[in-house]
Order: C-alpha cells, then structure tokens, then sequence
C-alpha cells in the first residue's frame, strides 16, 4: 500500500511541477545539495510484478478460484433481504403508487407533453396480472405455505423470494421464482414481514403481511 501511495503522489507532483516549469527553472540555480535519481519502479510494472510473484506461487490461481466461487454462489444464493421477519402479527395495510411530477416533461422537440405538479397512478394504464408473493425460502413453513397460496389463486401468484435459493426452488417446482434483489421492492411497498401477498385493489395496492402456518 505504501508502494503504491507513494508511486500515486510522484504523479501528482510531477503534475505540479509541470504546471510550476518557468518559476522551478528559475529556482534551480539555488538548489544546494546533492540529488538522487528517483528509485520508485514504474506503477504499473509493479502491479505486474506482484501478479508474476502471486501467479508463480498459485496464489493467483486461489484468487481467481475464490472469487469464481463467490460468483456462483451470490447467484445460486443471492443475500437476504435485510430488515425483514417472519409475520408475528398480521397486518394489512394499502400501497398508493400514485406519483406526482416535479418538474416539466418536453419532447425531443422541447414541446411542453406534462406540467410539474401532474399526477399520474401506473394502474390507470396497466393492472397488476398477478399477486405478488414474498417469502423467505430458508423457512420451510414459508415454502409450504407458498405452495397452496399459488394453488389457492390458481397459479396466478409471482413468487419472489427475500432469502434462500430461487435457482433451488425453481428447478423443485418447475415454474419461473424471482428474488426481490437488494430489497428494492419490499423497501419500496413497506413490507417488514414475509410472507406477504400483494393484490390489486382498484386504484391501490393490498399488501396483506400473512400470519406463518404449518
């Protein structure tokens, strides 16, 4: 590390006394003392240096390994959603996606299509076609329960996962299961406890936070 601090700050000086020629060359007369030729190798020979070293002992190739495995696993096991419980006491309550412009829309042409203060809500375009499911996969009860809700509705059910592996649970039940990737969705609706089933109701959406059954 100090290496390379020290390499990154004989780059920014020699920026400066680029910029300071005229006034370093009219000093250099009253420089005293002897000088000493630089003896930092180049940055980037010695990042291939160090790689050279690291490739020679096989510490490369453990690196390379250790990184592959974490890939994988990151996408057969994604982390769980942080923040969440298991339901300890249902609670239902609505998600408005109505959303207000702050500021002017223009055209590619810069014709005025929507003043700032517009209100629009998504489910006047489009419905939602199916629930919703949010569940924690590492809970068996939660799969269980998972499986006689998308029965229950008829298959019309999008599971999405807060934890476990999706890739698991989509190759045991042969259909698509999704996960809700940095908690973008749960953060965004309000749930704090899984499961949850999230329906449409005219304008609105329900969120119903489903007591865990056996």
């Amino acid at each position: 590390m100090k290496r390379l601090s020290c390499a990154l700050w004989l780059v920014i000086a020699g920026t400066a006394l680029h910029m300071a020629a005229p006034t370093a060359h009219a000093l250099s007369a009253d420089v005293i003392g002897p000088t000493y030729e630089i003896a930092e190798p180049h940055l980037l020979q010695f990042i291939e240096g160090r790689l050279r070293q690291l490739e020679a002992s096989g510490e490369l190739r453990q690196l390379q390994e250790d990184a592959r495995k974490r890939g994988i696993d990151a996408v057969r096991q994604p982390e769980p959603v942080p923040g969440l419980s298991a339901t300890q006491a249902q609670r239902s309550f609505y998600f408005d996606p109505t959303y207000t412009l702050d500021r002017n829309l223009h055209d590619g042409q810069g014709h005025l299509m929507f003043t700032a203060g517009t209100r629009a809500n998504p489910l006047d375009i489009v419905s939602l076609p199916q629930r919703l499911l949010f569940f924690d996969a590492r809970d068996p009860r939660q799969v269980v329960q998972a499986r006689r809700l998308i029965s229950r509705y008829e298959g019309r059910v999008k599971p999405i996962l807060t934890g476990g592996s999706y890739l698991a649970l989509m190759q045991a039940w042969q259909r698509p299961v999704y996960f809700d990737q940095l908690g973008l969705l749960t953060r965004r609706l309000g749930i704090r406890q899984v499961p949850a089933l999230v329906s449409q109701e005219g304008q609105r959406l329900r969120i119903d936070e489903l007591e865990v059954t056996r």
